[in-house]
C-alpha cells in the first residue's frame, strides 16, 4: 500500500513537472496571486460614496455609475485611469478610455527607466520592452491592465452588447501582459485564440482574451496545486457577473482549473467548454451547474501524460475527456499538440465557433451526452 501511494504521489509530483512545461522547460518560481486592484480612489466624489475597489459587488457598481451625471464617470477615469479601467461593473466604453490613458502613462514612465542610466541594462531592457507593449495596446480595447508584477490584461473582439452572446477564453500557465499575444505558438495563447475564434464565427461573436489572472510559471508547484486557480476563479467569476451578456467559457489547460471553481451562474455562464485540460477540480461533469464540453485530445498533446488524481493536495483530478465524467465530448480532427485545438481548419475550432453559435456541433463517437444535447 504504502509503496503504491509513493507511486501516485510521485506521479502527481510529475504532473506539475509536465504541465509546467507550457512555455519550456525552465525551472520556475512559485506565484503570488494579484489581489484587488491596480490603484485606489477616494472615498467619495460628487457627494456620493465612491464604490469600494475589490468590495462592492459589480452590479453596485453599475448601479453607481448609472446614478452619475454626464461627464462624471469621465472625470473619475481621467484621475483614477487604474481603477476606473479595471472595475467590474463599470461602463465598458469608460474602461476602454481609462486604460488606453493607463497605458499611456505607464508607458512614458517606462521609457523613463529605459533612460535611466543608474539602472541595470537588464533593467533598463526590461523596461523598454514593457514600454513598448504598453504602447502597442493603447489603441485596443482593453478592459483589464495591471502593471503589478507579471502583469494582467483583457482585450474585447468585437463589441459588446447587453444580452449579446459572448465568449471568454481563460488561457493556461505561462500568459502573462507580456506573452498574451506571443508570436510562437500564437493559438496557445490569449490573442491568437480570440482571433481564430472570432473568425471562426463570422465576427458574430464578440471575445474576451481574458489574461487577467496570475499563471503558474515553468517547473513550480503552482500547476499541480489550486491556490491559483481559486484566485483566478474569484476574478473570473467578478469579470461575469459584471458582463450584461450570456457567456460561454473556453478553459484552456491550467485555465480549466480555473473555470472549475468558478461560481458560475446559470443563465449568465451558457457553457463551459474544456481543452487541453489537466483536470478540472470535479468529480463529474454535473458538478458544474452550466453545460460543460470538453475536447477530444490530440495525441500528441502531453497533457494526456499527465495523471488524473488528487491527493495530498496535488493534481487536479478525473479527466474531462473520459466517458465516465459526463462531459459532452467534440471531436479535434487537425489539431496538433496542446497549443493547436484553435488553429484554423480545425475540427476543434469549428466546433468551439459551433458551441458559441447554438449550431449543431461534431460529437465523438463514444460522447452519448454530446449527442444527446443536439436533440
Amino acid at each position: 500500500m504504502r509503496g503504491r501511494l509513493g507511486r501516485v504521489v510521485a506521479g502527481v509530483v510529475l504532473a506539475a513537472v509536465a504541465v509546467g512545461g507550457v512555455g519550456g522547460w525552465s525551472a520556475g518560481e512559485g506565484q503570488a496571486a494579484a489581489v484587488g486592484l491596480p490603484g485606489s480612489w477616494a472615498e467619495s466624489a460628487f457627494g456620493v460614496r465612491l464604490p469600494e475597489p475589490g468590495v462592492t459587488p459589480p452590479a453596485g457598481v453599475a448601479a453607481f455609475f448609472a446614478g452619475l451625471r454626464p461627464g462624471q464617470g469621465e472625470l473619475l477615469a481621467a484621475e483614477y485611469p487604474l481603477v476606473a479601467g479595471n472595475l467590474d461593473g463599470a461602463p465598458v466604453e469608460l474602461r476602454y478610455r481609462a486604460n488606453r490613458l493607463a497605458l499611456t502613462l505607464e508607458a512614458a514612465k517606462e521609457r523613463a527607466r529605459a533612460a535611466d542610466t543608474r539602472l541595470s541594462a537588464g533593467t533598463r531592457a526590461e523596461a523598454r520592452a514593457r514600454a513598448e507593449r504598453y504602447a502597442s495596446l493603447a489603441d485596443r480595447q482593453v478592459l483589464v491592465f495591471d502593471p503589478r508584477g507579471r502583469g494582467l490584461l483583457a482585450e474585447v473582439y468585437g463589441e459588446l452588447a447587453p444580452g449579446r452572446p459572448t465568449a471568454v477564453l481563460v488561457p493556461g500557465a505561462d500568459i502573462d501582459l507580456m506573452s498574451y499575444d506571443r508570436t510562437s505558438s500564437p493559438y496557445g495563447a490569449p490573442a491568437g485564440m480570440a482571433r481564430a475564434l472570432r473568425e471562426a464565427t463570422a465576427d458574430r461573436i464578440p471575445v474576451i482574451a481574458w489574461a487577467g489572472y496570475t499563471t503558474p510559471t515553468g517547473l513550480s508547484l503552482d500547476v499541480a496545486t489550486t491556490g491559483l486557480a481559486e484566485a483566478g476563479a474569484t476574478r473570473l467569476t467578478s469579470l461575469l457577473d459584471g458582463l450584461d451578456a450570456p457567456t460561454t467559457l473556453y478553459c484552456h489547460s491550467y485555465g480549466s482549473v480555473v473555470c472549475g471553481h468558478a461560481a458560475l451562474r446559470p443563465g449568465r455562464t451558457t457553457a463551459v467548454v474544456a481543452l487541453g485540460s489537466p483536470g478540472m477540480g470535479l468529480r463529474h461533469a454535473a458538478d458544474l451547474p452550466v453545460p460543460l464540453w470538453a475536447t477530444a485530445r490530440d495525441p500528441e498533446d502531453w497533457i494526456g501524460e499527465v495523471p488524473n488524481v488528487h491527493l495530498l493536495g496535488l493534481g487536479h483530478g478525473a479527466d474531462p475527456t473520459a466517458p465516465t465524467f459526463g462531459a459532452r465530448v467534440v471531436t479535434s480532427t487537425g489539431a496538433r499538440g496542446h497549443s493547436g485545438y484553435f488553429a484554423p481548419g480545425t475540427a476543434s475550432l469549428a466546433n468551439f465557433a459551433a458551441i458559441a453559435l447554438g449550431t449543431p456541433v461534431t460529437c465523438t463517437p463514444t460522447s452519448k451526452e454530446c449527442r444527446d444535447a443536439q436533440h
